[in-house]
């Protein structure tokens, strides 16, 4: 019996409860993209493509505004 169980525990993993995608996840997905979209002022209907361009120019921005700041990045060579 406990290894019935065993091999029940292993199936849990991250990528198969995302393959199966349960309505509860969807939901908290979705909820958790409107907080975003709500936190950085952006509109809710943006294309996941776009919400990763903007992301990404966010991220480049203060990097670059920390590097003139003198402060150095973690895994920047010297």
């Amino acid at each position: 019996m406990e290894q019935a169980g065993g091999a029940e525990l292993k199936k849990r993993t991250l990528t198969n409860l995302y393959n199966q995608r349960p309505v509860w996840l969807d939901l908290a997905h979705r909820k958790l993209d409107a907080a975003v979209c709500d936190a950085y002022g952006w509109p809710h209907d943006l294309a996941d493509e776009e919400v990763l361009e903007r992301l990404l120019a966010l991220n480049v921005e203060r990097a670059d505004l920390m590097v003139s700041k003198g402060v150095r990045i973690e895994g920047q060579s010297a």
